[in-house]
C-alpha cells in the first residue's frame, strides 16, 4: 500500500522555504538590516584578509589561521544569505531540489571548517602562552599548512558523506521547510524514507567535527588558565587576555549558537526558535568576527593604521 501511494505521487522537484518569522509589512526593514549585515560580513572579513596579506608583521601562524577563518566566514554566510535576501526581495519561496542539496553540502563544509580552524587557533594560543620559548619551533610553517589541509579534508569528507546520504532519500508530498535555508535536520523530517542511518551518521560525525574540537579548545584554555595562575601577575593576566580574548569571544559566539540550536532543539517543526538561532549562527557571528579581531587586537589596529597612512600619503 505504501509503495502504491508513492507511485501515485511525484517526487518533489523543489522545496518551499517559509523564511523568517516576520510580518509582511516588516519585510522591507528586515531586508535592509540583513543586507547590511551580509555586506558588513563580506567587507569586514575581506579587510582582515587584505591587512594580513599586506602587513608583513602579520605573517605569523595565528594570523595565517585568521585569514582562513575570515575566508570561511565569507563563504559560510554566502551559502544562505543571498538566497534568503533574494526570496525576501522577490517574495518567492522556492528553491530547486539540486539547489537545496548543494546548499546543504556547502553549509556543512564551511560550518565544519570553522570548527577545525578555531581548534587550530586554540592550539596556537596554547603554545604561545604555555611554551613561549619553543613557539617558533612548535608552530612551524609546515605544521600550520598541515592543520589547515587536514581541516579542509575532514570538512569535505563530512559534508560529502551527509550529502550523499541525503540524496538517496525520497521526498513525496509535503515540500515545505519552516526555515530560511535548506537545513539538514529539517529535510530529514520531510523525507518519506527511513532516516535511521542519516541520524546515526549525524551523531557519529558530529562527535568528530563538533564535540572533539570543542573539547580540544576547552583543554587548551584549561592549560592556559593553569599556566597563568601558576605565576599570577597583573602583567601576565593582561598578556593572556590580549592574546586569547578575541579568539575566546569568537569561540563563545560560535559554539554558544551551536549548543542552543542542536543540543536544545525545538519540540515542534513550526517553532521559531531554531530559525532565530540560525540567524545568529549564520549571519551575526561571521559579521562580528572582524569587529572582535579589529577592536580587541593591537596588531590589527596597527596594520589598519599603517594602510590608511600609506593611502593618505
Amino acid at each position: 500500500m505504501k509503495s502504491m501511494r508513492r507511485d501515485n505521487q511525484s517526487s518533489v522537484s523543489e522545496f518551499l522555504l517559509l523564511g523568517l518569522p516576520i510580518q509582511p509589512e516588516q519585510q522591507g526593514m528586515y531586508y535592509a538590516l540583513f543586507l547590511g549585515m551580509y555586506l558588513t560580513t563580506v567587507l569586514g572579513n575581506l579587510l582582515i584578509i587584505l591587512l594580513i596579506r599586506l602587513d608583513s608583521r602579520l605573517h605569523t601562524p595565528i594570523y595565517f589561521f585568521l585569514s582562513h577563518l575570515a575566508l570561511t566566514d565569507i563563504s559560510f554566510s554566502s551559502v544562505t544569505a543571498p538566497k534568503m535576501l533574494m526570496n525576501m526581495l522577490t517574495h518567492t519561496q522556492s528553491i530547486s531540489y539540486a539547489g537545496c542539496i548543494s546548499q546543504v553540502y556547502f553549509f556543512l563544509l564551511f560550518g565544519d571548517l570553522d570548527s577545525f580552524l578555531l581548534t587550530s587557533m586554540a592550539y596556537d594560543r596554547y603554545v604561545a602562552i604555555c611554551h613561549p620559548l619553543h613557539y617558533t619551533r612548535m608552530m612551524r610553517q609546515s605544521l600550520c599548512f598541515l592543520l589547515v589541509l587536514v581541516s579542509w579534508v575532514l570538512s569535505f569528507a563530512s559534508a560529502l558523506l551527509h550529502t550523499l546520504l541525503l540524496a538517496r532519500l525520497s521526498f513525496y508530498g509535503d515540500n515545505t521547510l519552516h526555515h530560511f535555508f535548506c537545513d539538514l535536520s529539517a529535510l530529514l523530517k520531510l523525507s518519506s524514507s527511513d532516516t535511521t542511518i542519516n541520524q546515526l551518521v549525524i551523531l557519529t560525525v558530529g562527535v568528530v567535527v563538533i564535540t572533539l574540537p570543542f573539547i580540544c579548545i576547552l583543554v587548551s584554555y584549561i592549560y592556559i588558565g593553569a599556566s597563568v595562575l601558576r605565576r599570577p601577575s597583573i602583567k601576565g593576566l593582561c598578556k593572556a587576555l590580549s592574546t586569547c580574548g578575541s579568539h575566546l569571544s569568537v569561540v563563545s559566539l560560535y559554539y554558544g549558537a551551536i549548543i542552543g540550536l542542536y543540543f536544545f532543539p525545538s519540540s515542534g517543526n513550526t517553532n521559531d526558535k531554531d530559525v532565530i538561532v540560525s540567524v545568529l549562527y549564520t549571519l551575526v557571528t561571521p559579521m562580528l568576527n572582524p569587529f572582535i579581531y579589529s577592536l580587541r587586537n593591537r596588531d590589527m589596529k596597527g596594520a589598519l593604521g599603517n594602510i590608511l597612512r600609506r593611502g593618505t600619503i
